[in-house]
């Protein structure tokens, strides 16, 4: 029967710039109820505090806001690196978890966590959850209800000219861990696996056609920093049902013309939003114009932490959550796996698997 429907009392564990888009669903969804908030940074827990409903308290560090009775579930926005410490942690005190893409920083520290989940019970959510709104979803729809007939491929790119030319402290974004596959790739191949299902197989190659960068704006522009990472990745990907997926990566384009996502089948062709963001139009082709299909499936002004409360509203029906954990190791294993194709040169099997996630009328 699941559990009665209530509030789930939330935990931040990080107060960083992200952490307002979470805000602003936690104000408005009747399933959530933000309690405590925890910092490295003290200040900026507390402003975190002030602008949220109920006066939530500001908790000392991790250890203590996962200790607390009033904190069912805890929203993990660290860095990627922590990740999985913060997780576990979190686990460990009993607490349900939902973090910020990715998962984890490899695969041993995604799978320790999945672990953790089973040995205890426990919910483990992860973004992205732009896959849950209308535009993802209304392409979905199209695509179950045969809309494209059987699919065969599909593309996704996402290509720009490199973070530094807008964020202030982008050095991250070219060390290990970083680049523009496990930046962004999450919301892409999330997005794919929710349309074709999960991936099988993988070949890619990789470049980086720059040694260095330098900052464009903020008191540090012009400051010059290293690239420790390929930041040009392309990559076929072999879904569980026989489409294959074209995906491109890159820091390294200035400007293109290119769709972030189509998928073609053997009747039709369809073209889906960004899915960084949760609307957008999705259009169909059948050979006579593209045509925008009207909104059938997805949250409606959905914006971060609708899979956090989908996550609640699935442990008081007794199913699954959409935005899962295995879902997430699965795109993070994929990930990896490809960076691996790129690195050996040939194609290689991605050895975990995930379910489709649950259509959302």
């Amino acid at each position: 029967m699941g559990e009665p429907l209530k509030p789930l009392n939330i935990g931040i564990v990080g107060a960083g710039r992200i952490s307002g888009a979470y805000l602003s669903t936690l104000d408005r969804t009747a399933s959530l109820r933000l309690t405590a908030v925890t910092d490295l940074d003290r200040v900026r827990a507390e402003s975190v505090a002030q602008q949220a409903p109920g006066e939530p308290a500001v908790a000392a560090d991790v250890a203590t806001l996962v200790a607390r009775d009033d904190v069912d579930a805890v929203l993990n926005l660290t860095i990627p690196a922590a990740h999985a410490e913060v997780a576990l942690a979190a686990l460990g005190a009993g607490k349900h978890v939902y973090g910020e893409k990715p998962l984890a920083a490899n695969r041993k520290d995604a799978d320790a966590v999945l672990a953790a989940a089973r040995e205890t019970g426990l919910r483990v959510g992860c973004a992205p959850d732009t896959v849950l709104g209308t535009g993802t979803q209304t392409a979905r729809k199209a695509v179950d209800d045969g809309l494209i007939g059987r699919p065969v491929a599909a593309t996704a790119f996402m290509t720009t000219a490199g973070h530094e030319r807008w964020h202030p402290d982008p050095e991250f974004y070219y060390r290990p861990g970083g680049g523009p596959l496990l930046d962004m790739g999450p919301y892409y191949l999330s997005a794919l696996v929710h349309l074709l299902g999960p991936v099988v197989r993988v070949t890619g190659a990789s470049s980086r056609p720059r040694a260095e960068r330098t900052i464009g704006s903020g008191p540090r522009a012009g400051t010059v920093f290293p690239v420790e990472v390929d930041t040009h990745i392309t990559g076929v990907l072999e879904h569980a049902g026989g489409a294959l997926s074209t995906l491109v990566m890159s820091f390294d384009v200035r400007a293109a013309r290119l769709p972030r996502i189509e998928v073609h089948g053997t009747e039709a062709s369809l073209s889906v939003p960004d899915p960084n963001v949760f609307d957008g139009p999705v259009e169909l082709h059948r050979g006579d114009g593209w045509q925008t299909l009207p909104v059938t499936a997805g949250h409606r002004e959905a914006g971060r932490g609708v899979g956090l409360a989908d996550l609640a509203e699935a442990l008081a029906d007794g199913r699954p959550h959409r935005a899962s954990a295995e879902l997430a190791a699965h795109v993070l294993d994929v990930m990896l796996t490809l960076l691996d194709a790129a690195d050996q040169g040939r194609a290689l099997p991605v050895t975990s698997t995930c379910e489709r996630p649950a259509p959302l009328d």
